[in-house]
């Protein structure tokens, strides 16, 4: 129940009789929204009363005070203006709390009528929630929010997902063990399930990461048979197989969302796409921690900036940038359509005049798809309508510049072609829209000045009946001022006497009022105000010539609204193609920019990257200036589809094993590469172990969450998989951890059969070289010099036989004397049998005695020799040239003889 509408006579039983006739009604509408934060309009200002105040009070740091009491208490309240409640809302939806805005519904005037102590009616008119917000101040322009549903039928899951802010629809049956995925694509803003599907353990078990977003519902609003009827009346289609072979399972998850849309937005329809049908293997299934050890879409701190996502975006709109960060969450498993994506991108590569044109058009291009929505739900006003004018009028002017380069369109692109005919005839409504909407139309409808002079006779009239009587106004001063003799006197207008004349205390006692016709309306300590016929008068002429024109205005604006919903799905058509081409020149940009290729896909289980790049490392070394990245060559074929990759910490095995991963997302999501060269079989599932944190919320350790993770790997990837992982079984006891590190090697060459990069400290592992054959050892480069390690950022053939730990140790600033010790240690550990090495070890104390000279092939620096002293102890500067030739020579002198 949404309405709240409870007569002021009849409280419901849970409202005391003695209770006021205003708190009744509060009370009766609060009893129907128990689980909201109740915005209870009075006036100018939205009021939360009782607990609500307490709670809201506290999220948005607001004065929490009294109002009257209720059963001999005192009423907690506060609140916030209407004119910037938005603000407030989005600080409340973003703490995880649901609003229902509660609006007067009846003129105070009707209500009078009723009697002097009647109640104005009012109503909820909406529910907030986190998957439900349509306003741009709540929105983020560039992600979407959607709005997920999990139901389950005939022992089948699907889910469903919904952005009411751009229309998109989709659901997707679930395969065992892909709700995590899934939801982790998606990234829902909140998620609708059945009570009975909550409490199932495995069901329970994956939607504990997502408690903030759950939102629990009953049974009945998931049952397939009504969710079916919902469909075919939300589309009206006699059957749902026109748009594609939904399970009941997804019915049933499509249903409950238009059935919690159409609870929360008060019987208001929003303009929707028909639901589109996903394969369950449609797309690269990745899951939550391949996700975000990646930092697809998000880096390791929850922003944005830092991922691959703000590295690659070069889009210009909000849709585009929405259908990027959608793009990279799921990469396709479709060749024929990675390649339609990629042809595209192709075009604007090669065309850089066109890509330029095109890209300049865009950025003058609104976001036609929300501005859309807001219209189709009662939210939008004015500027959307204006925002759709000037976006079709864009999307007509690149369809012209696409059309005037045939030999653009020569190969025929499906995709381009597809583009070019969506974003075409809406010629008919812009010229609609330009007739009657100003330049620059106002926020909100009810400011009113909106419609253009010359679109409307009758409203003109009532515009030059308001603003003729307005000069009169001015004319009425004068003629006042004339017949008081006081040049002060102001004709004065507000809300509460409306038009009224002032004048100083000082005259106000020296007029004549009988004479002149004024009456006194109010006295104040500077200032009285009077009144006259003639001004009631005009008054009421000017109130209604005014209230005429808005009305008028209000009219067309609805008229217009009409206009743009009966060829709604032809203007969401047109935006979702605007990003489309948003998207494909902007990934032509970064190709271009950024030196990127195109990838060659096939169907066989090829992995060939020559001269691959990490795409956000490169990048934050070029914002800082530091050295070029180095890139590096990978090859992943039958005969070496694992490699075991040693070297030491630093060198970059890390960065090499996650940038292949970003090449076959790039690739698959239909974006050129960071490489010279690229070759890649479909890859199905991404899987990714590198890093690891504790999670202390399930009581699981930072080994056991790696466990946990490489478990998921083993028991999933398939041929066709690719698989990183870095520094399996570090996490335990040296022996534990090898042993479980070779056996996982094993496995995945043995069972799995798929694509890896397994890097590891543990070189022991290079003897499976002799039993598993397409294993194939390779290291990170590294260089001594002079004492010093240097990290060259290179694989090459081999395996590393040093880890090189102690020189990182000394980089990271460790005390010289642990350092030294360290190696000590690790000479004697090296040598012989451990057990006796540890037991002599523990005998020589104390450990930071006074360290001996390293030995010379340590990683430590060696002491500054007698020449090194000498030149640390000169000045350059204060050299003349005779004294800095002088000391030349007794430097030279100095050298050992050879």
């Amino acid at each position: 129940m949404l309405s709240g509408d409870v007569p002021d006579s009849s409280p419901p039983p849970s409202v005391p009789a003695e209770a006021t006739p205003m708190m009744r009604q509060y009370l009766a509408i609060k009893a129907a929204h128990p689980d909201h934060l109740l915005f209870y309009r009075m006036g100018d200002f939205y009021e939360l009363f009782f607990e609500d105040a307490v709670k809201a009070s506290a999220a948005l740091d607001i004065a929490l005070t009294k109002r009257g009491q209720h059963l001999g208490e005192d009423i907690k309240m506060c609140g916030v203006p209407v004119h910037s409640h938005e603000a407030y809302l989005s600080r409340l939806i973003r703490q995880g709390f649901k609003v229902a805005v509660c609006e007067q519904t009846e003129d105070p005037a009707e209500a009078k009528k009723r009697g002097a102590k009647s109640v104005v009616e009012r109503a909820v008119v909406r529910v907030i929630t986190p998957g439900t917000l349509t306003e741009d101040a709540l929105l983020d322009a560039r992600s979407h929010n959607y709005l997920a549903a999990l139901a389950e039928a005939q022992g089948e899951l699907a889910l469903a997902w919904l952005d009411l802010s751009t229309a998109d629809f989709a659901a997707q049956p679930l395969l065992p063990g892909q709700l995590a995925a899934a939801l982790a694509r998606l990234s829902p803003g909140e998620i609708l399930v059945s009570d009975r599907l909550l409490a199932r353990d495995g069901v329970k078990i994956v939607l504990g990461d997502w408690n903030a977003a759950l939102t629990p519902l009953p049974s009945a609003r998931f049952d397939s048979d009504n969710a079916r009827k919902r469909l075919q009346a939300a589309f009206n289609v006699a059957a749902l197989d026109s748009f594609g072979s939904f399970s009941r399972a997804e019915v049933a998850a499509c249903g409950a969302l238009l059935d919690y849309v159409e609870l929360t937005q008060a019987g208001k329809a929003p303009a929707l796409s028909p639901p589109r049908r996903e394969r369950s293997d449609g797309t690269m299934e990745i899951d939550p921690a391949t996700r975000r050890n990646l930092e697809l879409v998000r880096g390791l701190d929850g922003r944005r900036e830092g991922s691959l996502l703000a590295t690659v975006d070069r889009t210009l709109t909000g849709p585009g940038a929405r259908l990027l960060a959608e793009r990279l969450a799921a990469p396709l498993t479709d060749r024929a359509e990675i390649e339609r994506r990629l042809d595209l991108v192709q075009l604007f590569v090669e065309r850089p005049a066109l890509r330029e044109r095109v890209r300049e058009a865009l950025k003058r291009t609104p976001d036609i798809e929300r501005a859309l929505q807001r219209l189709s739900v009662g939210r939008g006003g004015p500027r959307d309508l204006a925002a759709l004018r000037d976006g079709l009028d864009s999307a007509e002017a690149l369809a012209a510049l696409l059309s005037s380069e045939p030999e653009a369109l020569a190969p025929a692109p499906a995709p381009l072609a597809e583009i070019v005919v969506a974003i075409s005839g809406h010629r008919p409504l812009i010229q609609s829209l330009a007739a009657a909407l100003t330049d620059e139309p106002p926020l909100l409808a009810r400011e009113g000045g909106f419609i253009r002079a010359g679109y409307r006779a009758e409203l003109d009239e009532q515009r030059t009946l308001r603003d003729d009587s307005r000069k009169t106004v001015a004319a009425l001063e004068a003629k006042y001022r004339t017949a008081t003799g006081v040049p002060s006197l102001k004709i004065r207008h507000n809300n509460m006497i409306g038009y009224h004349i002032e004048v100083t205390a000082t005259h106000a006692d020296k007029l004549d009022l009988p004479a002149l016709g004024f009456t006194r309306r109010q006295s104040m300590s500077n200032a009285t105000r009077f009144s006259t016929a003639e001004l009631a008068d005009l008054e009421t002429r000017i109130g209604r010539a005014a209230d005429q024109a808005l009305a008028l205005e209000l009219a067309v604006f609805e008229a217009l609204i009409g206009e743009v919903v009966a060829v709604s799905a032809a203007v969401a058509a047109a935006g979702r193609a605007l990003a489309a081409l948003d998207v494909a020149s902007g990934l032509g940009e970064l190709a271009v920019t950024g030196n990127y290729v195109r990838p060659t896909l096939s169907d066989d289980p090829a992995f060939t990257v020559v001269g691959g790049r990490h795409p956000v490392v490169e990048a934050a070394l070029q914002r800082q200036g530091n050295a070029s990245f180095v890139p590096n060559d990978c090859e992943l074929g039958p005969d070496r589809r694992l490699w075991l990759l040693t070297g030491p910490n630093m060198a970059g095995k890390s960065t090499f094993l996650r940038q292949n991963a970003l090449i076959a997302v790039l690739a698959q999501a239909g974006s050129f590469v960071p490489a010279r060269e690229v070759r890649l079989g479909i890859v199905d599932r991404l899987f990714s172990r590198v890093g690891a944190a504790d999670d202390l919320a399930r009581g699981r350790s930072t080994f056991m969450v790696e466990m946990v993770e490489t478990a998921a790997i083993l028991n999933q990837a398939t041929a066709r998989s690719l698989v990183i992982l870095d520094e399996i079984g570090r996490g335990t006891a040296t022996f534990d951890g090898l042993s479980i590190a070779w056996a996982t090697l094993e496995h995945l060459h043995d069972i799995n059969r798929c694509r890896a990069l397994f890097a590891t400290h543990y070189h022991e592992l290079g003897a499976l070289k002799e039993r598993l054959a397409a294993l194939a050892p390779y290291t990170m480069r590294v260089k001594e010099w002079q004492n010093e390690v240097v990290f060259l950022h290179e694989v090459a053939p081999g395996a590393a036989d040093r880890s090189y730990g102690i020189h990182v140790a000394q980089l990271a600033g460790l005390p010289s004397a642990v350092v030294a010790r360290a190696e000590e240690v690790l000479a004697v550990l090296e040598k012989g049998e451990q057990s006796g090495a540890v037991t002599r070890l523990v005998d020589d104390l104390p450990l930071f005695a006074a360290a001996p000279a390293r030995p010379a092939g340590g990683s430590a620096k060696s002491a500054p020799s007698e020449i090194e002293s000498a030149l640390v102890a000169v000045n350059p500067d204060e050299l003349s040239p005779r004294e800095a030739l002088e000391l030349v020579y007794a430097l030279r002198a100095r050298l050992p003889a050879s």
